[in-house]
Parts: structure tokens; sequence; C-alpha cells
């Protein structure tokens, strides 16, 4: 009982009003403290640049690690300045790279230049430039550069037929919009470089996609067998001009043949007759030794007999001989129609 006693009148002791005013100041100085050094000392990340504004006017751009302040006085705005930002246009993903569920065909239906229907949709990729100017010159910066790209999107599938735009205008478009996006940016002083536009699906509305299909594999089969025919072009012609350009040579090299042969056999018969009008006995004779000089080797066995001979002793057998001549002489013949 004594002890209780002793314990009440302890936790009555530390109820006492002075040692309360203690405690309370005590509690409001660490107070203070906190909040004195939350509106001292900031943080700023290492892809971020802080902009510090006093009473609302800008005083300068930090940069980061551990920064100091007036507290009250000052304010700072982060922004990052090293990160790769982008908006998504026609659909949206999350942090895993999944679509999420949504209908964006109020910004993803455009009209082209043919006046046909396209579901387009892109990707934009910016870096922020100027943290002040990003912050401050423009209200709603990220509004308003979605804004900009979107029209500037649409102007550039305007001012194309929708064939260019499915198909091999998709690169000079995202050049275009990149180029007069930045051109926008640097207009209304957003502080933004746009690094990258990419076209990430272009096709046209659910309702007729069956029917582009079936359009699409027909001019794909039209040019198939436009490349085949140029092939086939390519070929057959360059052959047949090589053969016809042949054919000119060998007939011009076979005329110039026969004209020198030609020309070579009447001068050759106009100088006999020239030596023979000089010396008709010797160029008789001449011309007669030459023929025999070609015929003779030609003939095979040969049996020379004088004219004036009589009573020739039947020594030679003139029967094998005879058959010998014509044997070799049929012979000769075929060899000479084979080589022909």
């Amino acid at each position: 009982m004594k002890e209780v006693v002793l314990d009440i009148r302890r936790f009555t002791g530390l109820l006492a009003p002075e040692r309360m005013r203690r405690a309370g100041v005590w509690i409001l100085v660490a107070i203070a403290v906190i909040v004195l050094a939350s509106q001292t000392v900031y943080q700023v990340g290492p892809d971020e640049a802080g902009v510090v504004t006093r009473f609302g006017r800008y005083v300068r751009t930090s940069g980061p690690g551990l920064r100091v302040m007036l507290p009250f006085v000052e304010s700072v705005t982060k922004a990052p300045v090293q990160r790769q930002l982008r908006q998504q246009f026609g659909f949206r993903t999350d942090v895993n790279g999944v679509r999420a569920a949504g209908n964006f065909g109020a910004e993803s239906t455009m009209l082209t230049g043919d006046l046909n229907v396209v579901v387009v949709e892109w990707i934009v990729q910016y870096r922020i430039a100027d943290a002040y100017t990003y912050i401050f010159k423009v209200r709603d910066s990220d509004k308003l550069f979605a804004d900009m790209t979107e029209a500037v999107m649409r102007e550039a599938v305007g001012d194309r037929t929708v064939t260019e735009v499915v198909t091999v205008g998709r690169t000079d478009i995202e050049a275009a919009v990149q180029k007069e996006l930045q051109a926008m940016a640097d207009q209304y002083q957003l502080g933004v470089t746009v690094t990258q536009v990419v076209l990430q699906d272009v096709n046209p509305p659910a309702a007729v996609k069956p029917s582009w299909d079936q359009v699409n594999q027909a001019q794909q089969q039209r040019d198939k067998l436009i490349n085949d025919a140029r092939t086939d072009y390519n070929r057959i012609i360059p052959l047949a001009r090589g053969q016809a350009a042949q054919q000119l040579l060998s007939a011009e090299g076979y005329a110039l043949d026969r004209v020198n042969r030609a020309s070579g056999d009447a001068s050759r018969f106009d100088q006999q007759v020239a030596a023979y009008r000089t010396a008709p006995d010797v160029t008789r004779r001449r011309l007669y030794l030459e023929t025999m000089a070609r015929v003779l080797p030609k003939v095979g066995s040969k049996v020379i007999l004088d004219k004036d001979a009589k009573n020739i002793v039947p020594l030679l057998p003139l029967n094998q001989l005879t058959q010998a001549v014509a044997g070799s002489a049929a012979a000769t013949t075929a060899t000479k129609a084979g080589g022909r």
C-alpha cells in the first residue's frame, strides 16, 4: 500500500505545471527546427534541376545534390531535365509496357489528303532543355505540347495519300513532324527538345480493314508481276541484242573475208594472164607442173607408161594396182565428204 502511494506522488510530481511548460517548450523548439530545416535544405536528384524562386520570382537554377535556400522566402520546383520523356497518342501503356484499356479514337483517327480515314498511333520522345522556360513560360506545358503534337501530325497526314501514310511515307512523316514540332516548341518557348517521333501503327478503321487488306494484296501481286516482267525484260532483251550484234559482226567478217579472197583470186588471175602474155610456153608449163604437183599426191599408187612402148612384159600386178587405186580414191572421197 505504501509503494502505491509513492508511485502516485511521483506521477503527480511529473505533472507539475513548471515541468509541463518546459516539455512544451522543447517540443515547440524541435518542431520549429524540423520546419526550418525542411524550408532550408532540399535535395535535387541526379537527373533533375531545381528552379528556385523568391516570392514567386525566378532566382536561380540549381544542379543535382543537397542544396539550401532561404526559409519561408524561397521555394524550389524540380524538373527532370536529364530524363527521356515521352507522350503516347492513340494508345496508352503501363510501366510494364502492357497496353491499357481505353478508347483513344478521338486523337488517333485522321483524314488523309485523298479523303480516306486512317487510325494513327505514335510516340513522341523529348527532353526538357530549359527547366525555367518549361516551368514558368507556359502554363500546363505537357497539355500544350500534346495539343501541338496532335495538330502537327494531323497536318502531316492530311498532306499525303492513304497509301503513303500506310506504306512508303512513314519515314517522311516522322521527320516532317519532328522538324515542325520542334519549330513550334521554340516559337512558344516550351523549353523542350524533340528527340524522336515514331509511328507505332497505322491502319484503316476496323470496319474497312478486310477490304483494305484485299486491296493491298492485289497491289502487292501487281507489283510482283511488274517486277517479274522487268526481270525477264532485263534478261532477254540484252541477250537478244548481244546475239544480234554477234550475227552482224559474223556476217560482216564473212563478207570481208569473201571480198578479200575474191580480190586476191582476181589479182592472182590478172598476174597469171600478164605472165602468160609475156611468155606463153613457160607459163603454160609452169601451170601444168603446179597443177600436177597438187593433184598427183592425192592419187595414191601410180603407173606411168610410155605411149609408144610395145610388147610390155606383164610383170606388174595391174589388176591389184587398179583395185588399190580405186579403193584409195573411194577413201579420199569419203574423207572429203565427212570433212564437209
